[in-house]
């Protein structure tokens, strides 16, 4: 199959994911679209959002729908980097025998990954970059495809961790949760208060999905969209020459180079379910608050006078 009947097939079958996982998920259009361009792009994502929002069962359904192995791992203190990775034991021969932890799956769930200690939290960050993991001098390598899908509680301060910048900077987006609408919520408390079960179908397999994340990274990027993202992203940093303004007054630090490699691969992943074979301005500016979002690091004074990361991003375009 040619590149372009791959860019076909990837926009028929995307359209009937999301029909598949709207029979379970009501609303949160723009949430989905963000998790989905994010797994074909090869990338994690972190879900922030109150309790309530449904963040568990959205992973699990679009894990159902991709068809692909799916382990939830719940956060809490007393939390080992063992109890996610797995450990060595000994066997009847007295010879050690590794037993995989719950990160061998292709979907992880880390749900609420901020209520952690930082040592166990590190145990994601090999699996996450290197897509393997290493126990007792040993590597194992994870099962492709692979995706840390992580949530995060936006207003419960006390017993958490807050994840450091280069665990962050892994994730391709940071994807916020809002409250549905009066008329969404309606819908919510109908199709859940029944005893109506819903099957949700698998679409794929491993092995197609990895098949459109290899044909979306082979879409040309004309040199002029890579040059607005790289310059979207250096307007972030306060201390470069390129930054805005409202930069220089309210962020302390700017995005990396890893933001302008994720703007690109989610453009070009934008565009392809769009059926477009090269992404342009427009699709960059689509994506770029969930990427950037987790990126800029505040200071005081814009904690003080309530100016949101959306309001730094949105008036960088």
């Amino acid at each position: 199959m040619s590149d372009v009947q791959l860019i076909e097939s990837f926009v028929k079958k995307y359209e009937v994911l999301k029909e598949e996982i709207s029979k379970v998920i009501i609303g949160q259009e723009e949430v989905i679209d963000q998790i989905l361009i994010s797994i074909f792009s090869g990338g994690h994502s972190l879900l922030i959002g109150v309790p309530g929002l449904a963040k568990t069962l959205m992973v699990n359904t679009i894990a159902q729908a991709l068809g692909l192995d799916f382990k939830r791992i719940q956060f809490t203190p007393d939390l080992m980097p063992s109890d996610i990775l797995g450990s060595e034991i000994l066997d009847e021969d007295r010879k050690f025998k590794f037993i995989k932890g719950p990160i061998f799956a292709n979907i992880i769930l880390a749900d609420e990954i901020n209520r952690t200690p930082p040592k166990t939290q590190a145990a994601l960050l090999e699996a996450m970059q290197e897509r393997a993991v290493t126990i007792a001098g040993h590597q194992y390598k994870l099962s492709l495809p692979y995706f840390v899908l992580a949530t995060q509680n936006p207003i419960e301060q006390e017993g958490t961790y807050p994840l450091p910048e280069a665990q962050l900077d892994r994730f391709m987006f940071a994807i916020k949760l809002e409250y549905p609408s009066f008329k969404e919520e309606v819908e919510v408390v109908k199709a859940t208060t029944t005893d109506l079960q819903l099957t949700v179908n698998a679409l794929f397999s491993g092995q197609e999905i990895m098949d459109f994340q290899n044909v979306i990274r082979r879409i040309p990027v004309a040199d002029n969209v890579v040059e607005y993202a790289v310059t979207l992203v250096g307007k972030t940093r306060p201390n470069a020459n390129t930054a805005a303004d409202i930069v220089k007054e309210f962020v302390d630090w700017g995005a990396g180079p890893r933001a302008s490699q994720n703007l690109i691969l989610a453009a070009k992943t934008h565009a392809a379910s769009k059926g477009k074979f090269s992404p342009d301005i427009e699709d960059i500016q689509a994506i770029a608050t969930g990427i950037l979002r987790h990126r800029i690091i505040k200071n005081y004074k814009a904690e003080a006078e309530g100016v949101t990361d959306e309001k730094i991003i949105e008036s960088l375009y």
